[in-house]
């Protein structure tokens, strides 16, 4: 109720100010010389007090509009922030990241501006009938005329409005196809540098934003006839009304009262009626998001039902199993077909349960199914207590060491320090720049893949949960690693000895040592028993045993010799073949891995003495503070931004304001001459001439008002386009260091928010300050002819506005900032819970990380009040400087009356009354062009990075088919990730033959990817060089370079669009050619059998396909390639040995006549190499044949012996 009471009674106000006084009653004073003079300043200083009050009522209905727009925000990023974690599969597939975050940066913005105009939209009709009253008084019949052209307008600006309408639906389409695929190319940054691919991932996003700005310059230009229409009414209204009140009627008279006060009556009718098309605007644009944001929270969530933690509603359950899963038939969606079938699983509480299969068999859906992640069709799981879970791809936090261990847990440092020595992090932690509290940078960038597993092993295990469930991690550390894991974690005496663990591992020599084993077949538990039952029955798991040894991988404890499967079985407790592994064995192993820019790179800080903790800290500290002190944006800013849009557009632009300014002032001009036509026998004699002028005037300047608003608002989309461009070209073309650095919170809020301001928001902005400012000129002129004494009080007061002024843009403008890096921390939080959401729910987190959400929203909120009531302050203080340019406008005129005409008078009044409304605008929009282009220094600020290599240099390579044997020679090569670490790689000098074929491998961290980071210059060289066929590599275009050679990284990584896509995303290979690649890389059945075959669709990161098809299709991608160079990056760890082994033939036959270098941590994987290069602390240990190396008993032998293979 005080809501709307504010509003009504500032409404009140006005129209008092203006009525009773400002007009009919000063008018009637000026005519009347007999009048007493004391009366005038009465109705000068009312005016003044009535101005005041109606200020005051405005201010805080503003007030309370903004609270309430701050209030929604809160409860709907917590609405879209709560849906996250009860997405289901399906759901997540409809969603991604960037989309989201324009749900919560875009479309909520969207519903709090609707706030502003909803109390609007109901008092404009309350308005509009008011004035008509007061018409009728004046004009009697002739103001109905006003009605006839509301009604002829309406139909005109409907049509408009929904067709804009249709425009921002296709606009907003199109930006959440690229907020997707912006997050798809910051997030895969790295293998697009990889494979060179940033021309095309580039040209796609230009597509898209392309088709955006088409349908945003369409809606500008029907904007722009919608403002023009809804300005031109109070020409149309006032043309028609005097046209019909004089032509009609001879005898009727415009004097300056009626001509004056019908006027500035229609001046409020057009404040309200121009007030609907930004109401019925932002209502459109509420709508809209409405429902996308009601689309969204209306997405299928998992069914709580899915997965029990309790030991009821399934039957009789046995008392001792922790884990029971009766008859269940699972999905990933209702719309897929089962993963798993009729499943019948109980695992007794402390027992160690091995999950073991083909790639593809179903071992991470188990999981799932476990943890309530998928559909179950049929049966019931139950789990009887708390769980840990650590996923296939590690997920960790852009946040220190500490704090994804101990995950929200109390520090208890003796576990902290057992849980990290058992997990091999202890040797890491003393190496790290800050120790335990060294930040390790977004998805974990800073981490090799062992790292991050380890660590998200460690924060499973300092849970100390009942129930672990593991995910294959050991399949990204070493061998010897590996082995310490399990026998200090999972094994039977680990620290987990005591725990229930359900152990999804490709690592079969560890199988001797669990309780239980479950070996899947297409979906389905094909056997389960003890590792000796199963081999007794000689059937799946035998043959799938079978085939491992032949391929290479050491048969477990117990398992018998090829031929002799029914015979002895020696038990689990067998002794070992592995050496074990002492804790300077595995600080040997890990010590030297560290936080770092890419794998590997030690720290130079990590072993220098004398460093305080804080500094430690302090040096750990990984991402940069994306906040400037800048109190004011510089005039550099707005420059840029100009420029972007044309020089010859500004100019126009200014002309054009110009002329139709001036139009305007004529018309006004014009009115006032019309108005002190003498009368002669009751009539005015040139009311015809009069007439047909203004009505002229009124039409240029209708033309001229559609001319310079549709400029602006064009100029600010090709302003939008180019600073979009150079924003994107020049992130594209940053080093991989910078994305390290740069959290992708920043980055989005860049691409989303900020270009959405430079995208609408500046450009309506500047049409209004532009607006203002030539209205503020031509009220000034107006003043100062009629009543030249009041120049000196305009002055004055106009200084007091621009104090004020600089005085608030020096705050807001900081403000803004503050703000908006406030902001980016929302974004990486949903970003992260988006990709973490499966584990924050199997640690039963979600509260907490909904508290985090609500803290980061709650310390944005923080910051955006102070600006809101700031603003208030403005208005508040701009309203009572324009009353008194009013009051000193009306005493100037009161002691002049006898020098005013009334037709004079009655012009500068009407214009004074306006200036408070206008100085109040101007500084207010201005105020608002310099707080959003706040987001084009922040947009700039990315284009003064640091740039990578040039791309291509037309003078390399031109016509030259390079290159053509693969000869690589590494001469005395260094390399360092960043400054102040120390060198990754140290002189290293070796020379690899064309066609051959060499394995890559040392302990953690011994330097393996960094040399092939360095041979793609990922990172430049620090010293020496890299030759290939006799050419300096740093001589050459990046994409000359990394386009020759194919890199099957780590991380196996898709995007979201078609199979086909992923696997030739330049589209330069036939449907022949891909299935070729499908079967030598085993996936030709897979694909076969899926509905749409190539054109099936990926998910977000591929999240609808395990990491082992992943990696495959991954592979595919090289055999299609077919370079003369191939790197392979640790690219068989997600798959079990027998796909290992016939992936490794695969390369040998199809890739013999080129390059090979295959880096490993699993020793067997490079034993048919040629030659072997074996690295430890970033130096060559050994380089030569694989029998030599074997005969030397080196480095190579200890590591086979560790692997069990020696």
């Amino acid at each position: 109720v005080y809501f709307c009471v504010s509003d009504i009674s500032s409404v009140l106000c006005g129209f008092s100010n203006i009525w009773l006084l400002s007009c009919s009653l000063f008018l009637k004073f000026i005519e009347d010389e007999a009048a007493p003079g004391w009366l005038g300043y009465l109705y000068a200083f009312s005016m003044f007090l009535l101005g005041c009050l109606q200020a005051l009522f405005e201010q805080r209905y503003m007030y309370m509009c903004l609270v309430l727009g701050l209030r929604l925000r809160t409860a709907l990023t917590g609405l879209v922030y709560r849906k996250i974690l009860v997405m289901s599969n399906a759901s997540r597939k409809a969603a991604t990241t960037g989309e989201i975050v324009n749900l919560v940066s875009v479309d909520v913005q969207k519903l709090m501006d609707l706030i502003i105009y909803f109390n609007g939209t109901w008092l404009a009709p309350i308005r509009i009938i008011i004035c008509f009253v007061f018409l009728w008084q004046l004009l009697g019949p002739s103001a109905l005329t006003a009605i006839a052209v509301f009604l002829f307008l309406l139909p005109l600006n409907f049509v408009i409005t929904k067709k804009r309408s249709q425009f921002q639906e296709i606009q907003m389409k199109h930006k959440d196809e690229r907020a997707k695929l912006t997050n798809e190319i910051l997030s895969n940054i790295k293998v697009i540098k990889l494979y060179g691919w940033e021309k095309t991932f580039m040209e796609k996003l230009f597509g898209i934003r392309k088709q955006e700005l088409q349908a945003l310059k369409r809606s500008q230009i029907l904007f722009s006839a919608s403002l023009v229409s809804f300005h031109s009414s109070t020409f149309l209204i006032t043309f028609v009304m005097f046209a019909v009140y004089t032509l009609v009627d001879n005898t009727h008279v415009l004097d300056a009262e009626k001509a004056f006060v019908s006027l500035t009556l229609i001046n409020i009718l057009n404040t309200a009626h121009s007030f609907l098309p930004f109401s019925i605007n932002a209502a459109v644009q509420a709508k809209v998001s409405l429902n996308r944001l009601a689309a969204f929270l209306n997405l299928e969530e998992l069914n709580p039902e899915s997965s029990s933690r309790n030991t009821s509603g399934c039957g009789e359950l046995l008392l001792q199993a922790s884990i029971t899963i009766r008859n269940g038939t699972f999905s990933w969606s209702k719309e897929t077909s089962p993963c798993l079938r009729s499943i019948e699983l109980s695992v007794p509480q402390g027992s160690l349960l091995a999950v073991v299969g083909q790639v593809g068999a179903g071992k991470s859906s188990l999981l799932a199914a476990v943890l309530g992640e998928l559909e179950a069709t049929e049966g019931c799981v139950t789990m009887k207590d708390t769980a840990a879970y650590v996923p296939q791809q590690a997920w960790v936090l852009n946040a220190s060491v500490e704090d994804n261990i101990l995950f929200g847990k109390e520090m208890d440092e003796t576990w902290f320090n057992r849980v990290t020595e058992a997990c091999a992090l202890h040797p890491d932690l003393e190496t790290f720049p800050a120790g335990q509290k060294s930040e390790i940078g977004e998805k974990g960038i800073n981490l090799s893949g062992g790292q991050k597993q380890r660590v998200s092993l460690a924060r499973a295990v300092y849970q100390q949960a009942a129930i672990y469930l593991l995910d294959d991690p050991l399949a990204a550390v070493d061998a010897h690693v590996g082995q310490h894991i399990f026998e200090h974690v999972l094994g039977p005496n680990g620290l987990l000895k005591d725990k229930t663990r359900v152990l999804v591992t490709h690592t079969l020599n560890i199988l001797a040592q669990v309780d239980n084993i479950v070996f899947l077949v297409d979906g389905k538990i094909s056997e389960i028993g003890s590792y000796q039952e199963l081999l007794e029955r000689n059937g799946a798991f035998a043959d799938f045993l079978h085939s491992h040894v032949t391929a290479g991988e050491k048969a477990p404890a117990g398992f018998p010799a090829m031929g002799d499967i029914k015979g002895t079985i020696t038990t689990g407790n067998a002794p070992s073949q592995e050496k074990p592994l002492s804790g300077d064995s595995v600080k040997s192993a890990v010590g030297r891995e560290t936080i770092r820019a890419s794998p590997a790179c030690p720290s130079a800080a990590a072993s220098s003495g004398g460093v305080t903790k804080a500094e430690r800290t302090q040096h750990g500290r990984l991402t940069t503070s994306s906040l400037a002190l800048c109190p004011r944006v510089r005039a550099g800013v707005y420059g840029a931004y100009l420029q972007a849009a044309g020089r010859a557009l500004c100019v126009y632009v200014l002309l054009s304001f110009t002329c139709q300014q001036a139009v305007a002032f004529s018309r006004g001009y014009w009115l006032s001459l019309w108005a002190d036509d003498p009368v002669h026998n009751g009539t005015q004699q040139l009311t015809e001439l009069r007439l047909g002028v203004f009505g002229a005037l009124g039409v240029v300047q209708g033309v001229l008002k559609f001319a310079c608003t549709a400029a602006v608002l064009l100029g600010g989309v090709l302003a939008s386009h180019q600073l979009f461009l150079q924003l994107l070209s020049n992130v594209m073309r940053s080093p991989m260091l910078f994305f390290e650095q740069t959290p992708i919170g920043h980055l989005l809020n860049r691409f989303s928010r900020d270009m959405d301001a430079v995208d609408s928001v500046i450009p309506d902005k500047l049409k209004s300050v532009l607006g203002f400012l030539f209205s503020l000129l031509e009220i000034y002129l107006v003043i100062v002819v009629a009543t030249p004494w009041a120049a000196v009080a305009v002055v004055a007061l106009t200084v007091l506005y621009a104090a004020f002024q600089h005085f608030y843009v020096s705050t807001s403008c900081q403000l803004r900032r503050l703000e908006a890096a406030s902001r980016s921390p929302i974004y990486s939080h949903i970003s992260e819970t988006f990709q973490g959401s499966s584990v924050i729910r199997a640690y039963g987190d979600q509260q907490r990380f909904i508290s985090k959400s609500d803290f980061l929203v709650d310390e944005n909120q923080r910051i955006c009040f102070p600006g809101a009531v700031a603003d208030r302050w403005l208005a508040t203080n701009l309203e009572f400087l324009g009353n008194g340019i009013v009051l000193f406008a009306a005493l100037f005129a009161a002691m002049g009356r006898t020098q005013l005409s009334p037709g004079t008078a009655g012009f500068s009044l009407s214009y004074a009354l306006q200036i408070t409304g206008v100085l109040n605008w101007m500084v207010r929009s201005w105020t608002e062009v310099e707080n959003n282009t706040v987001a084009v220094e922040r947009v700039r600020e990315y284009l003064r990075t640091p740039k990578e290599a040039p791309w291509t240099l037309n003078d390399k390579l031109q016509g030259q088919d390079w290159p053509t044997e693969g000869r690589i020679e590494f001469r005395n090569y260094s390399l360092c990730y960043r400054p102040g670490l120390e060198l990754a790689l140290r002189r290293v000098s070796v020379t690899i033959n064309g066609h051959e074929k060499i394995g890559i491998t040392g302990r953690t961290g011994a330097g393996k990817s960094s040399l092939a980071v360095g041979l793609l210059r990922l990172v430049e060289a620090a010293e020496g060089a890299i030759l290939i066929d006799g050419l300096d590599i740093a001589q050459l275009g990046l994409h000359d370079l990394r386009t020759k050679i194919t890199v099957i990284p780590q991380d196996p990584v898709l995007f979201s669009g078609s199979l086909r896509m992923n696997l030739d995303p330049l589209n330069q290979y036939t449907d022949a050619d891909i299935w070729t690649a499908l079967e030598l890389t085993q996936l030709k059945n897979f694909v076969a059998d899926l509905p749409e075959q190539l054109e099936y669709k990926c998910t977000d990161q591929g999240e609808n396909l395990s990491t082992g098809q992943k990696q495959l299709l991954c592979l595919a991608r090289a055999v299609l390639q077919k370079a003369k160079i191939l790197v392979l990056d640790e690219a068989t760890a997600a798959v079990d040995v027998e796909i290992d082994a016939q992936i490794q033939s695969m390369l040998r036959t199809q890739f013999r006549a080129s390059t090979v270098l295959t880096v490993a941590h699993r020793v067997n994987t490079v034993l048919d190499c040629d030659r072997i290069l074996v690295l430890e602390n970033g130096r060559v240990a050994e380089f030569d044949t694989p029998e030599q190396l074997i005969a030397q008993k080196g480095l190579f032998y200890r590591l086979m012996e560790e692997s069990g293979l020696a």
